[in-house]
């Protein structure tokens, strides 16, 4: 059996990746900006290149050989978007304003006061977009968060070449409410509180999987979730565990100014805080330059 040759358009590629998404030709091309009969060209022609049919038409869904296909697209538009804007950066001046990706975690008053005084965009994102808006030039740096081991780097997506520096570290505390059990312990382990319940909070909190992970039981199990917050606002996440909707971890700073909530430091496993400064192979310039400077010196 031979396999399939075949070479990507990318904006054929992209085209598909937008059908699939709104599910319908029409929407994608007013969209992208073609016609319709272009769109659906161009999905002919992706389909023709791999000897596959990617979308039914009635209704417009991907076939299983397109969802395998849209498992690697975002990934491999990405990354292009990432090379074009990294080679971008050689022929354009650096910017005079400055525009910063943080996770809703990363930036403490330290790092804050650094900013400068004028001409900066401060855009909170999830970790995984923080890093990817450095990679397509959408942010000229990133500031990205994570719990980990004090020798361990951040776990980052793989977007493109980023150069990451450590540039704040501290320890994190359990947050509950001031009547519950453990709210007297001078500290606690994770192993305590794998069947408490806890908010799942993926982007303004530490992600469920990172505590099962960090505690190392079976894939899946234990810290059941209580509620689901789906935002980048950590302060509703201490005020929900203050109130008593489910446990989170948070940076000791932060859980300790959560009005009403108790932080008591984790003590096991030994984990800490980090926060990671980005930016690409491509020294910035500008204020971008002077604000890495400050956090890093």
């Amino acid at each position: 059996m031979h396999p399939i040759q075949f070479e990507l358009a990318p904006h054929h590629l992209r085209t598909f990746v937008t059908v699939a998404r709104l599910a319908s030709f029409s929407e994608a091309a007013r969209e992208l900006g073609y016609t319709q009969s272009a769109v659906s060209q161009h999905i002919a022609a992706l389909e023709h290149d791999l000897g596959l049919p990617l979308l039914g038409r009635r209704p417009v869904v991907p076939t299983p050989a397109g969802e395998r296909l849209l498992e690697h697209a975002g990934s491999l538009l990405l990354r292009l978007d990432a090379a074009r804007a990294d080679l971008a950066r050689f022929a354009a001046a650096p910017p005079e304003t400055l525009t910063l990706a943080a996770s809703p975690l990363a930036p403490n008053p330290r790092i804050l006061a650094a900013l400068p005084a004028v001409g900066v965009t401060l855009r909170t994102l999830s970790r995984d977009e923080a890093a990817a808006a450095v990679a397509t030039g959408a942010a000229d740096l990133g500031l990205v968060d994570g719990p980990v081991a004090p020798s361990d780097p951040l776990r980052l997506p793989d977007v493109a070449p980023l150069t990451a520096t450590r540039v704040a570290e501290e320890p994190l505390a359990v947050v509950l409410p001031a009547g519950h059990p453990l709210a007297g312990r001078p500290g606690l382990r994770l192993a305590d509180l794998v069947d408490a319940r806890w908010l799942d909070a993926p982007d303004a909190g530490i992600p469920l999987d990172r505590l099962r992970s960090a505690h190392g039981g079976p894939a899946g199990q234990g810290f059941r979730t209580a509620l689901r917050h789906e935002g980048t606002d950590s302060r509703v996440v201490g005020a929900l565990a203050a109130a008593g909707h489910g446990l989170t971890l948070l940076p000791v700073s932060l859980a300790a100014a959560i009005p009403e909530a108790v932080a008591v430091p984790l003590i096991a496993p030994r984990l800490v805080h980090r926060v990671e400064l980005l930016h690409t192979g491509t020294e910035p310039g500008g204020p971008a330059a002077e604000l890495a400077r400050r956090l890093t010196a």
